[in-house]
């Protein structure tokens, strides 16, 4: 799998791969990737299999697949050990790469995520929903995610962010994003693996998000030893667009911070 992605900064910093969200693509970690470059970060921003500039045929995509196919492009990049970072789904695949792959993270970021399984009737709409926008396609989808995605403050003060986010859902490859969906329905349950975590980890989550609230990222921590939870008030789902600059500002104390060890 050939995932299209940005390489920003100088190639001998610090390694920084970040992992985006369902249904969106690598533009979602723009903000943070021109951030960390500045300070000297080497941030690799991939858009995963089916999503954005990368194509797929697959019709069911495991987050396994999407974890190993980060695997192949960080091998490609001479990349042996990386900070990891993911949000939503990204933050799934995250934990999912760290299962299989832990000699090669070497601290983490855990945002907006959630660890558990869905409930059965969440699971079938996660079903429901990929057949749905494989014959519909995704602008009614998007529509009607967006005002869950975002808080009711960011929507009324930042239009940028607002139409940056119904630009991602919408122009997100119907085909890739049912197959994501079907996949994360069968996906397993990372909570009892939380505790193996021993790198450090940043947990950040809105305080409006809807999606995962505040408790999930609670128990993340709680289950982290090694952690730091980081609530950005007045964001929901997407903090890091929504309030960039309180975002940024705790990755990088997180990362220049004395529990990091390069």
């Amino acid at each position: 799998m050939n995932l299209a992605y940005d390489d920003l900064g100088p190639w001998d910093g610090r390694p920084v791969l970040l992992v985006h969200g369902h249904p969106f693509d690598r533009s979602m970690w723009r903000p943070q990737a021109e951030y960390l470059a500045e300070r000297g970060y080497r941030v690799v921003t991939p858009d995963l299999r089916g999503y954005g500039d990368t194509k797929t045929t697959d019709t069911k995509t495991g987050l396994d697949v999407f974890a190993n196919d980060l695997v192949e492009l960080a091998d490609h990049l001479g990349l042996a050990s990386f900070v990891l970072g993911g949000l939503s789904m990204g933050g799934q695949i995250v934990m999912q790469l760290t299962n299989d792959h832990p000699h090669r993270v070497k601290a983490l970021l855990l945002a907006d995520t959630f660890p558990g399984l869905d409930t059965p009737e969440a699971k079938q709409a996660r079903y429901d929903t990929a057949d749905r926008i494989a014959e519909e396609g995704m602008e009614r989808y998007a529509d009607e995610l967006l005002p869950k995605m975002i808080s009711k403050q960011t929507r009324a003060s930042r239009p940028d962010v607002e139409a940056h986010v119904r630009r991602m859902m919408r122009d997100a490859p119907k085909e890739g994003a049912a197959a994501a969906l079907r996949g994360r329905a069968e996906r397993p349950d990372y909570t009892p693996a939380l505790k193996h975590i021993d790198v450090p980890t940043l947990v950040v989550v809105g305080s409006e998000d809807e999606f995962t609230p505040v408790a999930d990222a609670e128990l993340i921590h709680r289950e982290i030893a090694a952690s730091t939870l980081v609530v950005v008030e007045g964001a929901g789902h997407l903090p890091n667009l929504e309030r960039e600059t309180e975002f940024d500002e705790a990755l990088s104390a997180f990362l220049t911070g004395k529990r990091f060890t390069p």
